[in-house]
Protein backbone atom coordinates (compact mmCIF):
# COMPACT_ATOMS: atom_id res chain seq x y z
CA UNK A 1 0.00 0.00 0.00
CA UNK A 2 0.87 3.54 -0.18
CA UNK A 3 2.02 5.83 2.76
CA UNK A 4 3.83 8.83 3.48
CA UNK A 5 6.78 8.72 6.21
CA UNK A 6 7.67 12.29 7.71
CA UNK A 7 11.16 12.23 9.78
CA UNK A 8 14.04 10.46 8.02
CA UNK A 9 16.46 10.31 10.87
CA UNK A 10 18.21 7.03 12.40
CA UNK A 11 14.67 5.03 12.49
CA UNK A 12 12.44 7.20 10.14
CA UNK A 13 14.62 6.19 6.81
CA UNK A 14 15.31 2.45 8.15
CA UNK A 15 11.54 2.02 8.13
CA UNK A 16 10.84 3.65 5.16
CA UNK A 17 13.79 1.47 3.51
CA UNK A 18 11.96 -1.83 5.02
CA UNK A 19 8.32 -0.50 3.48
CA UNK A 20 9.82 -0.41 0.13
CA UNK A 21 11.58 -3.46 0.21
CA UNK A 22 8.51 -5.19 1.55
CA UNK A 23 6.70 -3.75 -1.59
CA UNK A 24 5.23 -0.40 -0.27
CA UNK A 25 5.40 2.94 -2.16
CA UNK A 26 6.87 5.73 0.14
CA UNK A 27 6.65 9.06 -0.18
CA UNK A 28 8.80 10.50 2.34
CA UNK A 29 9.53 14.16 3.48
CA UNK A 30 12.37 15.83 6.07
CA UNK A 31 13.99 18.72 6.72
CA UNK A 32 16.42 17.85 5.44
CA UNK A 33 16.64 17.92 1.26
CA UNK A 34 19.73 15.88 1.34
CA UNK A 35 17.72 12.86 3.88
CA UNK A 36 14.59 13.26 1.25
CA UNK A 37 17.22 12.86 -1.88
CA UNK A 38 18.77 9.98 -0.41
CA UNK A 39 15.71 8.14 0.15
CA UNK A 40 14.53 8.91 -3.78
CA UNK A 41 17.59 7.51 -4.76
CA UNK A 42 16.38 4.01 -3.14
CA UNK A 43 12.94 4.50 -4.97
CA UNK A 44 11.14 6.21 -2.17
CA UNK A 45 9.01 9.45 -3.74
CA UNK A 46 9.78 12.28 -2.53
CA UNK A 47 8.49 15.55 -1.09
CA UNK A 48 9.30 19.26 -1.01
CA UNK A 49 7.14 20.47 1.66
CA UNK A 50 4.41 18.82 3.98
CA UNK A 51 1.51 20.25 1.54
CA UNK A 52 3.75 18.39 -1.77
CA UNK A 53 4.11 15.06 0.31
CA UNK A 54 -0.20 15.08 1.33
CA UNK A 55 -0.85 16.00 -2.14
CA UNK A 56 0.82 13.32 -3.44
CA UNK A 57 -0.51 10.49 -1.06
CA UNK A 58 -3.84 8.93 -2.56
CA UNK A 59 -7.29 9.23 -0.43
CA UNK A 60 -7.92 8.31 2.27
CA UNK A 61 -4.25 9.35 3.14
CA UNK A 62 -1.96 7.34 5.64
CA UNK A 63 0.78 9.37 7.08
CA UNK A 64 3.43 7.85 9.87
CA UNK A 65 4.88 10.43 11.96
CA UNK A 66 8.75 9.47 12.76
CA UNK A 67 9.61 12.73 14.82
CA UNK A 68 10.57 13.48 18.41
CA UNK A 69 7.84 14.45 20.78
CA UNK A 70 8.64 17.80 21.23
CA UNK A 71 7.81 18.39 17.47
CA UNK A 72 4.94 16.72 17.02
CA UNK A 73 2.27 19.17 17.99
CA UNK A 74 3.89 21.40 15.72
CA UNK A 75 4.02 18.96 13.24
CA UNK A 76 0.05 18.07 12.90
CA UNK A 77 -0.95 21.90 13.53
CA UNK A 78 0.92 22.50 9.89
CA UNK A 79 -0.85 19.12 8.77
CA UNK A 80 -4.09 19.92 9.10
CA UNK A 81 -5.03 22.52 6.83
CA UNK A 82 -3.95 19.75 4.01
CA UNK A 83 -5.90 16.49 5.36
CA UNK A 84 -9.24 15.54 4.79
CA UNK A 85 -11.98 13.20 6.85
CA UNK A 86 -11.11 9.66 6.68
CA UNK A 87 -6.94 10.20 6.59
CA UNK A 88 -5.04 8.06 9.16
CA UNK A 89 -1.98 10.13 10.99
CA UNK A 90 0.53 7.51 12.65
CA UNK A 91 2.63 8.58 15.75
CA UNK A 92 5.68 6.73 15.61
CA UNK A 93 7.87 8.61 18.08
CA UNK A 94 7.62 8.61 21.72
CA UNK A 95 5.10 10.86 23.15
CA UNK A 96 3.59 10.72 26.20
CA UNK A 97 0.51 8.76 26.03
CA UNK A 98 -1.86 11.17 27.41
CA UNK A 99 -0.56 13.72 25.14
CA UNK A 100 -1.60 11.29 22.63
CA UNK A 101 -4.95 10.99 24.06
CA UNK A 102 -5.65 14.51 23.84
CA UNK A 103 -4.28 14.71 20.36
CA UNK A 104 -6.23 11.56 19.54
CA UNK A 105 -9.54 13.55 20.80
CA UNK A 106 -8.95 16.31 19.12
CA UNK A 107 -8.56 15.22 15.43
CA UNK A 108 -11.25 12.34 15.91
CA UNK A 109 -13.40 15.68 16.57
CA UNK A 110 -12.24 16.29 12.76
CA UNK A 111 -13.01 12.75 11.88
CA UNK A 112 -8.89 12.20 10.93
CA UNK A 113 -7.97 9.03 12.82
CA UNK A 114 -4.75 9.10 15.33
CA UNK A 115 -2.80 5.92 16.18
CA UNK A 116 0.14 5.96 18.30
CA UNK A 117 2.77 3.20 17.44
CA UNK A 118 5.33 2.30 20.18
CA UNK A 119 8.43 1.25 17.76
CA UNK A 120 11.02 -0.43 19.59
CA UNK A 121 14.46 -1.86 17.23
CA UNK A 122 16.89 0.58 16.90
CA UNK A 123 19.15 1.37 14.28
CA UNK A 124 19.36 -2.39 13.54
CA UNK A 125 15.96 -2.67 12.88
CA UNK A 126 16.05 -2.33 8.99
CA UNK A 127 17.22 -5.96 9.38
CA UNK A 128 15.76 -7.74 12.47
CA UNK A 129 12.21 -5.43 12.01
CA UNK A 130 10.56 -3.79 14.94
CA UNK A 131 8.22 -4.07 17.45
CA UNK A 132 5.37 -2.52 17.25
CA UNK A 133 3.17 -1.49 20.02
CA UNK A 134 -0.32 -0.06 18.45
CA UNK A 135 -3.28 2.19 20.01
CA UNK A 136 -6.00 3.82 18.19
CA UNK A 137 -9.45 2.53 16.55
CA UNK A 138 -9.87 -0.86 15.50
CA UNK A 139 -10.70 0.18 11.78
CA UNK A 140 -7.81 2.57 11.22
CA UNK A 141 -5.38 -0.05 13.02
CA UNK A 142 -6.62 -3.14 10.73
CA UNK A 143 -6.43 -0.81 7.63
CA UNK A 144 -2.52 -0.31 8.22
CA UNK A 145 -2.20 -4.02 9.12
CA UNK A 146 -0.25 -4.70 5.71
CA UNK A 147 2.30 -1.79 6.51
CA UNK A 148 2.89 -3.33 10.57
CA UNK A 149 2.85 -6.28 9.59
CA UNK A 150 5.96 -5.30 7.01
CA UNK A 151 7.83 -3.57 9.54
CA UNK A 152 7.01 -6.06 12.18
CA UNK A 153 10.40 -8.90 12.67
CA UNK A 154 7.27 -11.91 12.44
CA UNK A 155 7.64 -15.04 13.78
CA UNK A 156 11.44 -15.49 12.70
CA UNK A 157 13.52 -17.94 14.21
CA UNK A 158 12.70 -16.99 17.89
CA UNK A 159 11.62 -20.96 19.78
CA UNK A 160 7.93 -20.67 20.42
CA UNK A 161 6.30 -19.84 23.35
CA UNK A 162 5.40 -22.70 25.40
CA UNK A 163 0.95 -22.72 25.17
CA UNK A 164 0.79 -19.86 22.36
CA UNK A 165 -0.28 -22.46 19.87
CA UNK A 166 -3.86 -22.02 21.95
CA UNK A 167 -3.74 -18.32 21.40
CA UNK A 168 -4.37 -16.54 18.50
CA UNK A 169 -3.18 -12.62 17.39
CA UNK A 170 -0.30 -10.94 15.92
CA UNK A 171 2.19 -10.41 19.25
CA UNK A 172 4.11 -13.76 17.87
CA UNK A 173 4.70 -11.95 14.42
CA UNK A 174 6.03 -8.76 16.73
CA UNK A 175 3.32 -6.01 16.51
CA UNK A 176 0.06 -5.72 18.95
CA UNK A 177 -2.53 -3.85 18.88
CA UNK A 178 -2.53 -2.65 22.80
CA UNK A 179 -6.03 -1.16 23.10
CA UNK A 180 -7.55 2.27 22.22
CA UNK A 181 -6.06 5.43 21.42
CA UNK A 182 -2.66 6.22 23.91
CA UNK A 183 -2.37 2.40 25.05
CA UNK A 184 0.57 1.63 22.25
CA UNK A 185 2.21 4.76 24.07
CA UNK A 186 1.61 3.54 27.48
CA UNK A 187 3.06 -0.01 26.43
CA UNK A 188 6.45 1.21 25.11
CA UNK A 189 6.95 4.24 27.49
CA UNK A 190 7.06 1.05 30.07
CA UNK A 191 8.96 -0.65 27.81
CA UNK A 192 12.12 1.84 27.90
CA UNK A 193 11.55 2.71 31.94
CA UNK A 194 11.93 -1.12 32.09
CA UNK A 195 14.82 -0.57 29.48
CA UNK A 196 16.35 2.14 32.04
CA UNK A 197 16.68 -0.74 34.32
CA UNK A 198 18.45 -3.09 32.54
CA UNK A 199 20.97 -1.17 30.72
CA UNK A 200 21.56 0.24 34.72
CA UNK A 201 22.04 -3.36 35.87
CA UNK A 202 24.27 -4.63 33.15
CA UNK A 203 26.42 -1.14 33.46
CA UNK A 204 26.72 -1.54 37.49
CA UNK A 205 26.83 -5.04 37.36
CA UNK A 206 30.15 -4.80 35.06
CA UNK A 207 31.45 -1.94 36.67
CA UNK A 208 31.97 -4.46 40.08
CA UNK A 209 33.88 -6.60 37.83
CA UNK A 210 36.03 -3.90 36.39
CA UNK A 211 36.58 -3.04 40.14
CA UNK A 212 37.27 -6.49 41.44
CA UNK A 213 41.56 -5.75 41.42
CA UNK A 214 41.34 -2.54 43.84
CA UNK A 215 43.02 -4.62 46.30
CA UNK A 216 46.15 -4.41 44.48
CA UNK A 217 46.15 -0.37 44.29
CA UNK A 218 47.70 1.65 46.98
CA UNK A 219 44.95 3.31 49.50
CA UNK A 220 45.28 6.17 51.78
CA UNK A 221 45.60 5.44 55.21
CA UNK A 222 43.46 9.00 57.12
CA UNK A 223 40.42 9.85 58.80
CA UNK A 224 38.59 10.74 55.29
CA UNK A 225 39.14 7.35 53.55
CA UNK A 226 37.23 4.25 54.96
CA UNK A 227 39.98 1.14 54.70
CA UNK A 228 39.37 -1.59 52.40
CA UNK A 229 39.04 -4.65 54.34
CA UNK A 230 40.51 -7.97 53.33
CA UNK A 231 42.33 -6.69 50.06
CA UNK A 232 43.22 -10.08 49.26
CA UNK A 233 39.95 -10.76 48.30
CA UNK A 234 39.86 -8.30 45.92
CA UNK A 235 42.86 -9.47 43.68
CA UNK A 236 41.14 -10.43 40.28
CA UNK A 237 42.45 -9.18 36.78
CA UNK A 238 38.86 -9.68 34.99
CA UNK A 239 38.35 -9.79 31.16
CA UNK A 240 34.90 -7.51 31.29
CA UNK A 241 34.67 -7.78 27.26
CA UNK A 242 35.44 -11.54 27.38
CA UNK A 243 33.04 -11.93 30.43
CA UNK A 244 29.72 -10.12 28.60
CA UNK A 245 30.88 -12.83 26.01
CA UNK A 246 30.53 -15.81 27.51
CA UNK A 247 27.47 -14.41 29.47
CA UNK A 248 26.03 -14.21 25.78
CA UNK A 249 26.23 -18.11 25.86
CA UNK A 250 23.55 -19.90 27.89
CA UNK A 251 23.65 -17.54 30.46
CA UNK A 252 20.05 -16.89 32.51
CA UNK A 253 20.87 -12.88 31.95
CA UNK A 254 21.76 -13.35 27.83
CA UNK A 255 19.81 -11.12 25.65
CA UNK A 256 19.88 -8.35 22.91
CA UNK A 257 20.87 -5.78 25.07
CA UNK A 258 23.80 -7.79 26.42
CA UNK A 259 25.20 -9.02 22.55
CA UNK A 260 25.34 -4.80 21.79
CA UNK A 261 27.08 -4.41 25.36
CA UNK A 262 29.65 -7.21 24.26
CA UNK A 263 30.06 -5.59 20.96
CA UNK A 264 30.72 -2.36 21.94
CA UNK A 265 33.34 -3.89 24.98
CA UNK A 266 35.30 -5.84 21.93
CA UNK A 267 35.18 -2.62 19.46
CA UNK A 268 36.96 -0.48 22.31
CA UNK A 269 37.16 -2.39 25.88
CA UNK A 270 38.20 0.77 27.83
CA UNK A 271 34.95 2.90 26.39
CA UNK A 272 37.27 5.88 25.61
CA UNK A 273 34.98 7.22 23.28
CA UNK A 274 32.53 7.62 25.46
CA UNK A 275 32.20 10.63 28.41
CA UNK A 276 29.44 8.59 30.85
CA UNK A 277 27.11 11.29 30.04
CA UNK A 278 23.63 9.62 29.67
CA UNK A 279 20.71 11.44 28.58
CA UNK A 280 16.92 10.56 29.04
CA UNK A 281 14.41 11.55 25.84
CA UNK A 282 11.11 11.39 28.42
CA UNK A 283 10.13 8.02 28.75
CA UNK A 284 11.75 6.69 31.87
CA UNK A 285 10.21 10.11 33.03
CA UNK A 286 6.61 9.14 32.23
CA UNK A 287 7.03 5.65 33.85
CA UNK A 288 7.96 7.03 37.42
CA UNK A 289 5.50 9.87 36.93
CA UNK A 290 2.65 7.05 35.68
CA UNK A 291 3.66 4.50 38.66
CA UNK A 292 3.40 7.23 41.45
CA UNK A 293 -0.05 8.19 40.26
CA UNK A 294 -1.06 4.17 40.33
CA UNK A 295 0.42 4.02 43.54
CA UNK A 296 2.58 1.51 41.72
CA UNK A 297 6.22 0.91 43.59
CA UNK A 298 9.31 1.21 41.27
CA UNK A 299 12.22 1.51 42.60
CA UNK A 300 14.80 -0.44 40.45
CA UNK A 301 13.32 1.90 37.32
CA UNK A 302 13.33 5.32 39.41
CA UNK A 303 16.94 4.26 41.03
CA UNK A 304 18.02 3.71 37.11
CA UNK A 305 16.28 7.27 36.13
CA UNK A 306 18.47 9.19 38.77
CA UNK A 307 21.55 7.52 38.22
CA UNK A 308 20.97 9.21 34.68
CA UNK A 309 20.47 12.80 36.05
CA UNK A 310 23.63 12.25 38.28
CA UNK A 311 26.03 10.94 34.85
CA UNK A 312 25.15 14.59 33.34
CA UNK A 313 26.39 16.44 36.90
CA UNK A 314 22.90 17.32 37.76
CA UNK A 315 24.22 16.49 41.36
CA UNK A 316 27.43 18.86 41.41
CA UNK A 317 25.84 21.35 44.14
CA UNK A 318 24.22 18.63 46.12
CA UNK A 319 27.32 17.29 45.95
CA UNK A 320 29.16 20.39 47.20
CA UNK A 321 26.46 20.88 49.83
CA UNK A 322 27.78 17.99 51.54
CA UNK A 323 31.05 19.01 51.48
CA UNK A 324 30.34 22.41 52.73
CA UNK A 325 27.95 20.32 55.56
CA UNK A 326 31.05 18.17 56.74
CA UNK A 327 33.23 21.18 56.85
CA UNK A 328 30.82 23.20 58.97
CA UNK A 329 30.28 20.65 61.31
CA UNK A 330 33.74 18.57 61.54
CA UNK A 331 35.98 20.13 60.47
CA UNK A 332 36.97 17.40 57.35
CA UNK A 333 38.98 18.83 54.64
CA UNK A 334 37.28 17.92 51.20
CA UNK A 335 39.71 15.45 49.16
CA UNK A 336 40.85 16.27 45.63
CA UNK A 337 39.61 13.78 43.03
CA UNK A 338 41.68 10.52 42.41
CA UNK A 339 43.20 10.76 46.06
Amino acid sequence: MQIGMIGLGRMGANMARRLIQGGHRCVVFDTSPMAVKQMTEEAAIGATSLADLVAKLEQPRAIWMMVPAAFVDQLITDLLPHLEPGDILVNGGNSYYVDTQRTARELAARKIHYIDCGTSGGVLGLERGYSLMIGGPDQAVKRLDPVFRTLAPGVGSIPATLGRDKLDGTAEQGYLHCGPSGAGHFVKMVHNGIEYGLMAAYAEGMNILKHANVGKDAHAADAETTPLRNPEAFQFDLNVRDIAEVWRRGSVVSSWLLDLTAAALTRDPTLATFEGRVSDSGEGRWTIKTAIDAGVPTPVLSTALYSRFNSRGEAEFADKLLSAMRFEFGGHIEKSAGK
